[in-house]
């Protein structure tokens, strides 16, 4: 365990953890040593979390059934993605409903549709952009044109890859990156490190800030996020962040493990157990 940020975080006194999934608790289909334990962990001395993923691409019951696979048990309840985060900021925007262009997966078109948005081809009043491992030129080609033609453009998250069990993989940054050079026009971005996916999480868990601490595997979005939130930051080098990076970087979280089971070791010592 390392110490290196500016805040002092006690790991005794968390009441509450919002968890990235990517890279913390698995690498794309493969789960991470500890994970079962370190779930199960947690439920045994309390404390209570949310698995706030930026990844928009599955719904929660999609999550719940690939998290059980890997004999990690969750609920949908526990679950908040940047998908839902993005439909529940819009629909916030627009109670009625309006006419949405989608590049993403199942997570982010569910998502949408229940908060009542209509996805459409043509005449879009937003462009809404999300990860997606089969995108085509063509779609890249129909959101350039629509925002160009007045579509207010919104990414689900920012994160440039993805950490998959090959190797690391361009992620949504890498599509949203594509459609800002062909339109001149940056997206709105919901996902981590902004607050609102942050303010929806607390609002989940039914707690506010205090005790509460984010544990993630990238500095720009889970550190970044829960600093700028005034949470407690824990990180682990699972996922897209290694020793090296995490040295060279200005961004600092709090704690510092290898992994998840690292982590787990270190709280059980500090609790006494």
């Amino acid at each position: 365990m390392l110490g290196r940020g500016s805040r002092a975080v006690d790991l005794a006194v968390i009441k509450g953890l919002l968890i990235d999934m990517d890279g913390v608790l698995y690498r794309g289909q493969a789960p991470i040593a500890g994970a079962e334990r370190f779930i199960a962990f947690l439920r045994c001395e309390g404390i209570s979390f949310i698995l706030l993923t930026n990844n928009s691409s599955l719904t929660p019951g999609e999550y719940v059934a690939k998290l059980w696979g890997m004999g990690i048990e969750v609920r949908a309840e526990e679950i908040l993605t940047s998908a839902q985060a993005t439909a529940r900021y819009l629909a916030q925007q627009e109670p009625e409903g309006a006419r949405v262009y989608v590049i993403g997966r199942e997570g982010l078109r569910q998502a949408l549709m229940e908060q009542r948005f209509t996805l459409v081809e043509e005449n879009a009043d937003y462009v809404a952009v999300g990860w997606d491992w089969e995108l085509t030129y063509a779609q890249l080609k129909r959101a350039t044109l629509l925002i160009r033609a007045g579509a207010r453009f919104i990414a689900t998250n920012p994160d440039p890859t993805f950490p998959s069990e090959v190797g690391i993989i361009p992620g949504n940054g890498a599509i949203l990156a594509a459609i800002e050079v062909a339109t001149d026009v940056r997206p709105l971005v919901i996902g981590k490190p902004q607050p609102i996916i942050f303010q929806l999480a607390l609002a989940q868990l039914g707690l506010d800030g205090q005790g509460i601490a984010v544990l993630g595997d990238r500095l720009e979005t889970d550190v970044l996020g829960g600093q700028r939130m005034g949470l407690g930051t824990l990180m682990v080098l699972s996922g897209v962040t290694n020793e090296e990076k995490l040295e060279k970087s200005s961004i600092q979280p709090d704690l510092v493990f290898e992994d998840v089971a690292h982590l787990q070791r270190v709280w059980m010592e500090i609790l006494g157990c």
